[in-house]
């Protein structure tokens, strides 16, 4: 397949060619976020990632169907089974209950393919490099394996677990949301308590999951790892914390709950304290899944099922195929490896390191004089983050600087961002921080470090309580001989210096006033309701962006029509907005030649005659996670060129603050049109492309198009760069 992508002719349709559009030509949402979460279960899968990344990749692939259930399902199970719920259809009209049976089956497929994966090749691997996980079964044989840790078990973890009986007198402890679990039917054999008991153990969640055993083999130099389960090590001990019984059977087991906050159109006068109270009760919502080992007989899962109330697959409880209830043969979530991705040596079975590059306008003493003069892109992880982090830095210590402005969505607790904030409001600055405390699972990071800003005298505000503040903002505004000069930050991605290093994302520093005079007009909208501005240069949801994304989309169509040349680009996260795809779908059909770099969902059906059989799709799953968000439309030189936050979701749209912002620069804009945009589509070794029935192919070297994988390329321009000859 030519990856070139040279040719922009627009092939071409009369209006009267188009054809009506229906529920066949939408891929369902959440069966499009599975087979993206496949892909990332391919990488674990796939022999050429080396060995210590597929683990990697195992565990995402574990964090990330938590989520899904923790969200999706959750909403649609309430959907499905909550009375008086509404059955809302998708573009697709699938119902909630056709979307539980199939997001069954496909997960269970899934789910078999992962643990083949670790136990047929990840863990045989492993060994080969000798690095051993014991297994139940081996410790079974021969408990001596456990020696060296038995007086661990008894110095540190016994005096932290608690044994749980479950009876008329002891009720049932509320299982945390997941937290790993054994449960045990023990028959009493001595002394106190009923013949049969049930009984559970919480596995402490502060200490490793993975236990490494010292190497004890007499005449063996080489260096060998080996580990235990947490689990199996408290499972060989059972007979301590119950002693007076006898194990039947037991099992390991971990409930995941409905975890989705929905604080949407709620009242309170302190959104902090709300979002505090609301990660209590998280800890209490019902169960969506429960995962329990396939050695676990019926009676003890039978329990556990009444215990939380999960649906089963019964005629009038549940959809056909549908269970709540997911048996597992092998270790219960993969995301407690992490001790093996941190194991010293073993550098060949890790991706390279490397730094990334810091442009020369950035090594400048003055980086606000190299601002005012022209604006400046950065991409990374190719380019280094600590530009972004100076400029706050700088602006906190500039005594020039009369006021920082930031939006704050996810960063890290001791983020140097957080520690530029504080100091700028400790030098007399004004600093105002807006918070976005619902930003999905990082809530109690968030309220954690707004309280340390709020403290240092940082002025600390929320955003709506009706929408999420997702974009990525920065404003310094600083007193200069001739005047007040504001600068600013866009971005794609959050203010976080970890993330940064590991999601692709590309920010634009400016002092063009047009721009400024925005992100000011913006910060008053977010902080005092301040409307009516009339944007000069950004486009923010929930009010323009999807109007002014579909005008856009709808300006190409017409050239199109008018027999011109026209082009769509888009690279996100996800697409699934009916009125954007509907757009698409559209403009295919004038002739418009349309690519898309989707990361993750996608619901447009690309390929389908007389409906999209301009519009190509692939999706890149690789190193370092596909954030940035870059749209173009036009072919040519001169084509529009946009940034923004925000993906072509109806959440985006209708439920977020977001911003799109253009790239005006010619030099900045040549970059994204003719150096990193054609990469993606080059990509033949870590991209797929999606098909009309939904299913990825990946795209594969030819005679003609060697190897090329997009991520190693954009490493070799920045972060990897030869040092000059010698003179």
């Amino acid at each position: 397949m030519n990856r070139s992508n040279k040719n922009n002719q627009s092939p071409k349709k009369t209006p009267s060619q188009t054809v009506d559009i229906g529920p066949e030509h939408f891929i369902n949402r959440e069966l499009s976020w599975l087979e993206f979460n496949a892909r990332v279960l391919e990488e674990a899968q796939a022999e050429t990632t080396p060995l210590l990344e597929r683990v990697k990749f195992l565990s995402i692939f574990s964090t990330n169907l938590d989520e899904f259930f923790m969200v999706r399902v959750a909403g649609l199970r309430e959907q499905a089974f909550s009375t008086g719920a509404a059955q809302d259809y998708t573009p697709d009209q699938l119902s909630p209950l056709d979307q539980l049976s199939q997001i069954r089956k496909r997960i269970d497929e899934l789910i078999e393919q992962q643990y083949q994966c670790w136990r047929e090749s990840i863990l045989p691997s492993l060994a080969e490099q000798k690095i051993e996980i014991v297994t139940p079964e081996e410790i079974q044989n021969d408990r001596n394996l456990l020696a060296p840790l038995d007086s661990y078990f008894q110095e540190t973890i016994f005096p932290v677990i608690t044994p749980m009986a479950i009876d008329p007198s002891h009720p049932s402890p509320r299982f945390h949301n997941r937290a790993i679990y054994l449960a045990a039917m023990l028959t009493r054999k001595k002394g106190l308590g009923p013949k049969q008991l049930f009984a559970v153990v919480q596995l402490p969640q502060n200490i490793s999951r993975l236990l490494s055993l010292p190497n004890h083999e007499e005449g063996n130099k080489e260096k060998k790892f080996r580990f235990v389960f947490l689990e199996d090590l408290i499972a060989a001990h059972l007979l301590d914390l119950f002693s007076g019984f006898e194990v039947e059977n037991y099992s390991t087991f971990r409930i995941t709950r409905d975890s989705d906050l929905a604080v949407i159109e709620q009242e309170a006068d302190d959104m902090l304290k709300m979002i505090e109270q609301r990660l209590k009760e998280r800890r209490r919502q019902d169960a969506v899944r429960m995962e329990i080992n396939a050695t676990a007989d019926e009676k003890l899962i039978a329990r556990l099922i009444e215990l939380e109330g999960l649906h089963v697959t019964e005629e009038g409880l549940s959809p056909p195929g549908y269970s709540e209830i997911y048996t597992i043969d092998g270790p219960i979530d993969f995301s407690g490896l992490s001790p093996l991705l941190k194991l010293p040596g073993f550098e060949e079975f890790r991706d390279p390191s490397f730094v990334p590059e810091i442009p020369s306008e950035f090594r400048q003493y003055d980086l606000f004089k190299t601002i005012a003069k022209k604006d400046l892109l950065l991409h990374h992880p190719y380019e280094s983050f600590n530009p972004v982090i100076d400029f706050v830095s700088r602006a906190a210590k500039d005594p020039k600087v009369l006021a920082i402005k930031q939006t704050l969505y996810r960063t890290s607790g001791d983020s140097p961002m957080i520690a530029a904030l504080t100091k700028a409001a400790e030098n007399g600055k004004h600093v105002t921080a807006l918070v976005e405390l619902q930003a999905r699972f990082d809530e109690a990071a968030n309220v954690s470090w707004a309280r340390k800003l709020e403290r240092a005298g940082v002025h600390v505000v929320f955003g709506f309580l009706d929408l999420k503040t997702h974009c990525k903002v920065s404003l310094v505004v600083r007193q200069e001989e001739d005047k007040v000069r504001r600068y600013v930050h866009l971005g794609t991605g959050n203010y976080h210096p970890a993330t940064a290093m590991t999601y692709t994302d590309i920010g634009l520093f400016t002092a063009k006033e047009a721009v400024a005079h925005d992100v000011s007009a913006l910060f008053n909208l977010l902080t005092g309701y301040s409307q009516g501005h009339k944007w000069n240069k950004l486009i923010v949801a929930p009010k323009d962006l999807q109007r002014q994304t579909v005008e856009l989309i709808q300006e190409q169509t017409r050239l199109a029509q008018n027999g011109k040349t026209a082009r769509i680009f888009a690279k996100v996260n996800s697409l699934s907005d009916h009125t954007v795809i509907t757009a698409l779908y559209e403009a295919s059909q004038a002739g418009v030649k349309i690519e898309l770099v989707v990361r993750g969902i996608c619901c447009l059906r690309p390929g389908i005659p007389g409906i999209s059989e301009n519009i190509e799709v692939i999706s890149i799953v690789d190193r370092f996670l596909e954030h940035s968000r870059i749209y173009l439309f036009g072919a040519g030189d001169t084509p529009k060129v946009f940034l923004s936050s925000a993906d072509w979701m109806p959440r985006n749209f209708y439920r977020r603050v977001e911003v799109m912002f253009p790239i005006e620069a010619k030099n900045l804009r040549k970059r994204i049109v003719h150096e990193i945009i054609p990469v993606f589509f080059q990509d033949n070794v870590k991209s797929r492309k999606l098909t009309s029935t939904g299913a990825y192919e990946r795209i594969q070297p030819t005679k003609n198009h060697p190897p090329f994988r997009s991520q190693e390329e954009l490493l070799m321009r920045h972060g990897k760069k030869k040092p000059p000859s010698s003179p």
